[in-house]
């Protein structure tokens, strides 16, 4: 378990995330982390919930007009 320390960032308050547990989530400066709640607490990742729902729909869609996006690929 690590502990993390919250620090002052211009006139917000930021965290420190240690460069192997960066490395461990595969995100770099500049990347974004999604805030999860969960029964167990917040949870941090890289995961975007939203979007994979939106993947999910546009596969069931792909997977459904099939012929019909073929043929328009044509």
């Amino acid at each position: 378990m690590r502990t993390l320390r919250l620090t002052t960032v211009g006139n917000s308050t930021g965290v420190v995330i240690p460069k192997e547990t960066l490395e461990r989530l595969r995100v770099q400066k500049g990347d974004k982390l999604y805030v999860t709640e969960t029964p167990e607490g917040i949870r941090l990742s890289p995961y975007d919930p939203e979007f994979a729902a939106q993947l999910d729909i546009a596969e069931e869609v792909m997977r459904e007009d099939r012929d019909v996006l073929r043929k328009l690929a044509e």
